[in-house]
């Protein structure tokens, strides 16, 4: 088992160069493996393809270590996302910028999606909106990352954060008054 994560590890490592110096788009197989002196076969054993690396990399430098026990509030796991985000914030801003069919972004997503879920569950009743809502918080928190990481995180992350719980409450208090609303008219 140390043996294949050495070799994983040092197949992220060498894209991770690569995408330091050209468009991902550019690095073939050949390149990452020629990079860190080993052959397809060896890439291959372990990813589908340069785009399943790139979401091994995402997985295991952040997500594996994201325990929803740890954190009290969303919030609190979603800043801790930033700060692994800013750690390695030239792998990931080059990363979003992957575009397709298996595109990290969608990838991002897919697994953001649960996370925000469990956060938020609470806050709508009816099932249709829910699902909306859902699928419109994780996009608005991955646009709004996106965008944090992209302009070069200009922005401190605490204020990044602050301005995001801020306009999320707002949010989530205008749609409780309006179903509110809603439910007493109704009556």
């Amino acid at each position: 088992m140390a043996d294949s994560n050495i070799t994983k590890n040092a197949l992220a490592m060498s894209l991770k160069e690569l995408m330091a110096e050209k468009p991902f788009e550019k690095i073939s197989i050949s390149d990452i493996c020629e990079s860190c002196g080993m052959n397809r076969k060896s890439f291959y054993y372990h990813f589908k393809d340069k785009y399943d690396l790139v979401n091994w990399i995402f997985y295991v430098n952040c997500m594996s270590k994201l325990n929803l026990d740890e954190y009290d509030t969303g919030w609190d796991m979603i800043s801790a996302m930033c700060d692994m985000f800013y750690e390695d914030k030239e792998f990931y801003l080059e990363a979003l910028k992957i575009e397709g069919q298996n595109s990290f972004h969608d990838y991002v997503l897919e697994t953001l999606r649960p996370l925000t879920q469990f956060f938020i569950k609470d806050i709508l009743k009816g099932e249709s909106q829910r699902e909306f809502f859902f699928t419109f918080v994780t996009d608005a928190f991955l646009m709004s990352i996106m965008r944090w990481l992209s302009e070069g995180m200009i922005m401190p992350k605490e204020e990044f954060m602050d301005n995001l719980h801020e306009v999320a409450l707002k949010l989530a208090y205008k749609v409780i008054n309006d179903e509110e609303k809603i439910t007493d008219r109704n009556s």
